[in-house]
């Protein structure tokens, strides 16, 4: 092999040539840009008292009001697992949660038993939109109100067609949904993106401009860094019986108001169902918390499923890629997230296919 010498003259500087500099500055860029993403990996799980269900259930409404935490309704199959025949039973019950070290309570009921909607939390109560019973999907939205002691609901507009399994996030005052199903046996998922503004005096619901991949449902929401995201979830078509079947889906979007949609990086994996709206962390970051990849649909028997992946990936809003960032102590999907007294809160939800849990779990930074 053939030896190159290298001579170095000392009395001068050493000086990078162009493409060196250019490379040195790019690298120490990408990294400033990620400082965030990498700051944000460090979690704190705190278990909330578990809900006074021996099952817990899918798909409730969550948020807070007034200091107090509330979840209502939701699905469970109650009897028989549904490998078992069991049948799958809908909720209007209000539980409610004044104190992290308190006890639940009943606070009421819904309006009906509902599940599979989305809920938001607002300084004027929860809003509750959409969802479904056991028969049908509804177009229905309220406001949930904790106020003095008691449990108060007031109708708001309805959302433009029948809707669950979607999702949805607050930007600004701005209420968005997007996707979904319009019916128990669709085969076909919803491609829609709807806005209700709340400050306005007679708000109603409006059809924007809908992202440019696949319609989809279960997927995830999230807002940061003044944009409204929305990644994952499964697409729907017919098979030769007319059943649907599922694509579980990767890609992700960022929509802003006055720019319309980007598509963003993908999920490194696909991710339905995962709770949502997102948990965001500071200062460009929000996390998706794991959610069914799909990878065990034809699982048998459905008894011995291992449960959902516990991957948190980390999305950086500046540097659009994800990350892993740890795992959860508990892998829950079909649940709203909600921050309530300075911490996220993922409650109940499905740990397996038909299996729900009470569990309650509390999310937020580590102290450094």
């Amino acid at each position: 092999m053939q030896k190159i010498a290298a001579t170095m003259n000392h009395d001068r500087p050493w000086i990078p040539c162009e493409r060196c500099l250019t490379l040195l500055l790019a690298t120490l860029f990408l990294l400033w840009q990620n400082a965030g993403a990498y700051a944000d990996e460090t979690l704190t799980w705190d278990k909330l008292p578990s809900l006074p269900d021996l099952h817990g259930f899918a798909g409730p409404f969550v948020g807070s009001h007034h200091d107090a935490l509330l979840i209502a309704g939701g699905a469970n199959f109650p009897q028989k697992k549904p490998w078992d025949g069991g049948s799958k039973v809908w909720y209007d019950t209000v539980f409610l949660l004044e104190r992290p070290d308190g006890k639940w309570k009943v606070a009421g009921k819904l309006p009906q038993p509902l599940a599979y909607g989305v809920s938001l939390s607002t300084n004027d109560g929860i809003v509750c939109i959409g969802g479904s019973d056991a028969n049908r999907h509804y177009a229905d939205v309220f406001l949930l109100r904790w106020e003095n002691g008691e449990l108060k609901t007031t109708v708001l507009p309805s959302l433009p067609k029948r809707c669950a399994n979607f999702c949805g996030a607050i930007l600004g005052s701005t209420i968005l949904v997007a996707g979904g199903i319009e019916s128990p046996s669709a085969t076909e998922a919803l491609k829609t993106f709807w806005s209700l503004e709340l400050g306005s005096l007679t708000p109603q619901w409006h059809a924007l401009e809908a992202w440019p991949g696949p319609a989809r449902m279960l997927s995830v929401a999230a807002v940061q860094d003044n944009a409204f995201f929305l990644a994952g979830g499964v697409d729907l078509k017919a098979d030769t019986k007319g059943k649907p079947i599922r694509n579980y889906l990767r890609d992700a979007y960022r929509y802003k108001p006055d720019h319309g949609w980007t598509r963003i990086a993908d999920l490194p994996g696909p991710s339905a169902a995962a709770p949502s709206p997102a948990p965001v962390m500071e200062p460009s970051s929000f996390l998706v918390l794991g959610g069914d990849d799909g990878s065990l649909v034809d699982f048998k028997p459905l008894e011995k499923h291992p449960g959902f992946p516990k991957t948190l990936w980390a999305y950086n809003t500046k540097s659009n890629n994800w990350r892993a960032a740890g795992e959860m102590p508990s892998a829950q999907v079909t649940t709203t997230m909600t921050f309530w007294r300075d911490q996220f809160v993922m409650p109940t939800g499905e740990v397996r296919p038909g299996v729900r849990t009470p569990e309650v779990w509390a999310i937020r930074p580590a102290a450094k």
